[in-house]
């Protein structure tokens, strides 16, 4: 009977305790360094998501391990809403590329919705001779074993881009590894190496300055604005169903309260509608998400899925960081 009255009290003051949430500021950790298109993602969501949720919005910088180390933190915080973290596709692309992890990804988190999708771009050196996807396509057939692909690290958006592209068109590329994408970007437009595939967070400056070659979009349907828009898709080009863009999505440890993870989802939506967060995503070449994947269980199906989309090229391909 104690035991019972405890674990009764304790669910009471669970039940309160979510039902006053949040009454005090939330933390949201980002699994990277600070200043990079992740740490702008959330620092642009913090604010416009303040005032529906009524609370000061921290950005906690958890870097290192590919982001593995700051998911880590939150998959073992206390299950109360106060600790949340904000991750992008690498949260899928890890349970393949790390051959042990500290959490599992589909049963250590709980999922409260998408935030947007940043498309991939490819893009080639200045001097490439191929002007359109179609030269392009002649030009990578005739070049076999003589192709140079950039990548911004093991892991990075732009290695998994490039693996799935040499999967999709099955022709073998050697790639290129760097620290980052800035000294990747540097030696592209240099003419060191031939082609990368990359987000538009970090490629559209280039493009539209002309500095680099542009060849398709790595998303379902054409961008809207600037140069951008000119770029045809992969489907377009003839890679049919090929979309890979890196999304961003917002977590809680598992086992917090469900009324804490509807309160955090609704507000969320409002955010996502603001006008000012959306001007801000817009600069990046984001796109808010806007359809069923805003739901909890939606956003845990989708992860799913990426996973089960980059895992085996990334297996096939004996890629591991660790």
């Amino acid at each position: 009977m104690r035991t019972t009255l405890i674990t009764l009290a304790a669910l009471l003051a669970a039940s309160t305790a979510a039902a006053d949430y949040p009454e005090k500021p939330v933390t949201v950790i980002v699994p990277f360094a600070a200043g990079g298109p992740t740490d702008k993602v959330a620092r642009d969501l913090a604010e416009a998501l303040r005032k529906p949720l009524g609370a000061t919005i921290i950005i906690e910088n958890v870097g290192g391990v590919g982001g593995t180390l700051g998911a880590n933190k939150v998959a073992k915080a206390a299950p109360d809403g106060y600790t949340l973290l904000l991750h992008h596709i690498g949260i899928a692309s890890a349970t393949a590329l790390y051959r042990t992890l500290p959490y599992k990804t589909l049963e250590d988190f709980e999922y409260l919705g998408m935030i947007n999708e940043v498309p991939m771009t490819l893009i080639g050196r200045p001097n490439l001779p191929a002007n359109n996807y179609a030269e392009l396509s002649k030009w990578l057939e005739s070049n076999k074993g003589n192709i140079n692909l950039a990548h911004a690290g093991v892991g990075s958006a732009s290695h998994l881009c490039g693996l799935l592209y040499q999967s999709a068109i099955k022709i073998d590329m050697t790639t290129v590894p760097y620290k980052g994408t800035a000294p990747a970007m540097n030696d592209l437009l240099g003419g060191q190496v031939d082609i990368m595939c990359d987000q538009t967070t970090n490629t559209t400056g280039q493009i539209e300055a002309g500095k680099v070659k542009a060849y398709a979009v790595m998303s379902s349907k054409r961008l809207s604005s600037g140069a951008l828009a000119k770029l045809p898709t992969a489907d377009e080009s003839g890679l049919k169903g090929f979309n890979l863009a890196v999304w961003h999505g917002l977590y809680a440890p598992k086992g917090t309260p469900k009324a804490v993870i509807d309160k955090v989802n609704a507000a969320l939506r409002v955010a996502l509608k603001d006008a000012d967060f959306h001007k801000r995503e817009e600069a990046l070449g984001a796109v808010i998400i806007n359809d069923a994947r805003l739901a909890p269980a939606e956003h845990k199906k989708f992860v799913e899925a990426e996973i089960n989309k980059l895992s085996p090229v990334i297996k096939a391909a004996g890629i591991y960081a660790d």
